[in-house]
């Protein structure tokens, strides 16, 4: 197992350098880069107060800007510059924000590791025994209202549902229940520790259950869809007619293997705080990962997308070899070599 993880390990460097080269190669074809962006940038101003800017960008002033943005260099070698930076762990600078590319992605991650590790958490300890329960009482009535309940909200999208709770919950023409925009109201400070606690999750509410809503189906009926598998198998007959209960069958054996590819899934705890979804952070204004990763693209502010790409990257490597060893906790007989 140890060889396997090195192995795994020492994989991860050429992947990350085919994965940087492939997206910053990608970037070299777009238009509009920061060079683009910053001259019509100053042209706008100075069309908004009534100066002719524009001309006084001669071909010298055009190589300082390209310089500034480190384009007086070819595509190679800024990736090499690019990457020595990385090592020491300097992500650049954003053009957008005129300041470092870490500070910009860490003045995000707060409210995306909440959403993600918070939906993550509330999903597996909910759909796991729903999926359970679900699987033991099949076609019952219990089964058959729950799995309406689940389909309605996995066939939603996520912003759909969130305009649905904004519209009948949120002030759109019925009841006016919880705020939108935002994460906090605007005398958070003045309110006690507590209060800020019930002020932060009643802005947080209805976007964590537009966050929840699909995956929560996904792992509720995989739970159940894997378990009914397992119960069919000949070692479960085995087990009861060697003088086990069916409780007792159920726990020590079907779950078990059941929850082999639930563990899949958790893969994702390592790239939670780069959870985001562009469109319910629009739908409920809130200034998160996925928002920022937009914008950075429409920006082309590429510091900050490779930051992200590069970050992304290591922590889902990560989280696969997680995987890969929560295989063989939850079953020794799966080996590694």
């Amino acid at each position: 197992m140890k060889t396997y993880v090195i192995r795994r390990l020492l994989l991860m460097i050429p992947t990350l350098l085919g994965i940087t080269i492939l997206v910053f190669t990608l970037i070299q074809f777009l238009p509009g880069g920061p060079v683009e962006q910053y001259i019509a940038r100053v042209r706008e101003a100075a069309g908004q107060t009534g100066t002719d800017l524009g001309r006084q960008i001669t071909t010298r002033e055009l190589d300082r800007i390209r310089a500034h943005f480190g384009y007086d260099r070819p595509a190679h070698e800024r990736y090499i510059i690019w990457l020595g930076n990385v090592l020491v762990l300097d992500l650049g600078e954003s053009f957008t924000y005129q300041e470092p590319a870490w500070d910009v992605i860490r003045a995000r991650m707060p409210i995306s590791l909440f959403f993600g590790l918070t939906s993550f958490l509330l999903s597996y300890l909910i759909c796991i025994p729903l999926g359970l329960k679900k699987a033991l009482s099949h076609q019952s009535t219990f089964d058959v209202a729950s799995s309406t309940l689940i389909f309605a909200g996995y066939v939603i999208p996520g912003y759909v549902l969130g305009l649905l709770l904004i519209i009948f919950l949120a002030g759109g023409s019925y009841l006016d229940l919880f705020p939108i925009g935002n994460v906090v109201s605007d005398n958070f400070e003045e309110l006690s520790f507590g209060a800020k606690i019930l002020d932060f999750l009643h802005h947080m509410l209805l976007p964590m259950i537009c966050y929840m809503a699909s995956e929560f189906a996904f792992l509720t009926l995989l739970m159940k869809n894997t378990l009914l598998d397992e119960l069919g198998k000949d070692y479960m007959r085995t087990a009861m007619v060697k003088g086990s209960d069916f409780d007792t069958a159920v726990r020590r054996h079907a779950l078990r293997n059941a929850l082999i590819p639930i563990a899949t899934r958790l893969s994702e705890i390592f790239t939670l705080i780069f959870a985001g979804a562009l469109l319910i952070e629009k739908v409920f204004n809130i200034d998160g990962m996925g928002l920022l990763v937009y914008n950075a693209i429409l920006d082309r502010d590429y510091n900050v997308v490779m930051g992200i790409i590069l970050m992304v990257s290591v922590l889902t490597m990560f989280g696969r070899l997680f995987s890969d060893l929560l295989y063989v906790l939850i079953d020794p007989r799966i080996r590694f070599d």
